[in-house]
């Protein structure tokens, strides 16, 4: 049923993957389908921004994030499980829907995050634009 699942997780949120990631190893498992674990960074290369941030921030950035994701999937998904890491810029909600339509996948699972933050409240939450905007299946683990 399922050949590649998406797996958004941001690395200095546990509780962007604490739940959801024994989900999306479970499916993994019982449809022997690959893991794509998703890290979105802002996009430091836009000229508003990126003119705050010193040269080279971003590729070090992305070797940073890279590392570290790297990192995760070898303490947290099981070797049994085949994985590939995606470190992306941009929206966190549209990179993860770009990212899941370039890689042709079946599913997205992610957390809802229940606790309420100012940011929520002006930008919405990333886990219902993706229920909103993405063309495949989306799981919300709670």
């Amino acid at each position: 049923m399922y050949h590649k699942i998406v797996l958004p997780v941001d690395l200095n949120e546990e509780s962007s993957w604490h739940k959801a990631l024994p989900t999306a190893v479970t499916l993994c498992r019982t449809f022997g389908a690959s893991l794509h674990v998703v890290t979105v960074l802002p996009d430091f290369r836009m000229p508003l921004v990126g003119s705050y941030f010193p040269s080279g921030f971003a590729k070090k950035a992305h070797e940073a994030v890279s590392e570290a994701q790297h990192q995760f999937i070898a303490e947290h998904v099981p070797e049994d499980v085949q994985v590939q890491s995606v470190i992306v810029d941009g929206s966190p909600w549209e990179s993860i829907i770009k990212v899941a339509k370039k890689i042709d996948a079946d599913l997205i699972v992610m957390a809802s995050h229940n606790k309420r933050k100012f940011a929520d409240y002006v930008l919405g939450p990333n886990a219902e634009h993706v229920v909103h905007h993405s063309k495949i299946s989306v799981m919300i683990v709670r």
